[in-house]
């Protein structure tokens, strides 16, 4: 049975942004209906997913979680459903998937946005009827299970535009919760820079004593386009390599140090971010004048993704996991990327 106070002890901050979170979630801790958990990248979709079951009715039973976004088109649908032996070439014995495995529990459904319309075709059947077949099947398997989805995309422009279907949308969006980007959520900074130094302390055998206050300055004005995920890796690496003492503004990045105010371009889908040991060597604009006839904006937002996509790829000679990288996106997302656009090394 799930403690009489429910325990949010890794979700860490005190802005009323977050307490409006927890009290959403502390609200459908025992109930079985779907939740849709949306924010961008790295603000903690998977922790709140996590603190949902963990708390409630089915914490004793798994929670199983799938990233949609990271496993290949091709094995999605086997890695959810599982097959059958011989449904297909490799297929060499019967593999139960994911849904089996959270039967009972949860199932986590991570980047659910990134999933294609065939399977976005067999979700809903699950979600309606809580029943599916093996890949190379034929006997309907049924499940109890709760489903909490997450996604950094915004599902609705997704549905106008076609990418992904309405009828999906509305039966994962029965209860949505909104995380907030670190940049809304400022308050907290200070309390996750506290948390994280003093893991990293730990776990590191490091000695830092703090945050000079110039340091605290830059680490409060910066954007954070990598949220709360982004913090904890510059503070674990700040960590390593300041070793003891007052942290100061020269032991941050410089990205860090010199963040002028001003975002980064960034398309619908993905906030492309350069590295501060890798950045575009020159990212400087001509002044755009609008005609009386008007721009196309998503035209000219498409030629500066590729631009910058193209300018990534060369500086790692077409190594596309290192392109990814400089880009602060996934691999896969990348290679997406490309084969939309069409971009190869030939052309």
């Amino acid at each position: 049975m799930p403690a009489t106070r429910p325990d949010f002890s890794g979700i860490i901050g005190e802005s009323e942004k977050i307490k409006s979170v927890l009290s959403i979630v502390e609200k459908i801790l025992d109930d079985d209906s779907t939740i849709l958990i949306l924010g961008e990248s790295g603000t903690g979709k998977e922790l709140i997913a996590k603190a949902i079951h963990y708390n409630g009715k089915r914490a004793d039973k798994p929670l199983i979680p799938v990233n949609c976004g990271a496993i290949p088109e091709e094995l999605l649908e086997s890695e959810l459903f599982g097959h059958e032996k011989g449904s297909f070439t490799g297929a060499i014995r019967t593999r139960i998937g994911k849904f089996e495995l959270a039967n009972s529990g949860t199932i986590f459904l991570d980047e659910i946005g990134d999933m294609s319309p065939a399977l976005q075709v067999k979700m809903l059947r699950v979600l309606q009827e809580q029943e599916f077949e093996r890949v190379g099947g034929m006997k309907s398997l049924k499940v109890d299970i709760r489903v909490i989805a997450a996604t950094h995309r915004n599902l609705e422009k997704e549905v106008e535009s076609n990418k992904f279907r309405e009828d999906l949308f509305y039966r994962l969006n029965v209860i949505p919760i909104s995380i907030p980007p670190l940049r809304e959520r400022k308050s907290d900074i200070p309390i996750l820079l506290n948390h994280f130094l003093l893991k990293f302390n730990r776990i590191k055998n490091r000695n830092i004593e703090g945050f000079s206050e110039e340091a605290m300055k830059c680490l409060a004005e910066y954007h954070w386009p990598g949220n709360v995920r982004e913090l904890e890796n510059i503070i674990e690496r700040t960590v390593i390599l300041k070793g003891k003492g007052i942290v100061r503004p020269a032991d941050l990045p410089e990205k860090v140090q010199k963040w002028d105010g001003k975002p980064h371009i960034h398309t619908e889908d993905e906030r492309l971010v350069i590295s501060d040991n890798a950045a575009i060597e020159d990212t400087s604009q001509p002044a755009i004048n609008i005609s009386e006839s008007g721009i196309n904006l998503n035209q000219m937002v498409e030629n500066f993704e590729n631009k910058l996509i193209l300018e990534a790829l060369k500086k790692a000679e077409w190594n596309k996991a290192k392109a990814a990288n400089l880009l602060g996106i996934k691999r896969t997302t990348l290679i997406e990327k490309l084969k939309k656009k069409g971009i190869n090394r030939e052309g």
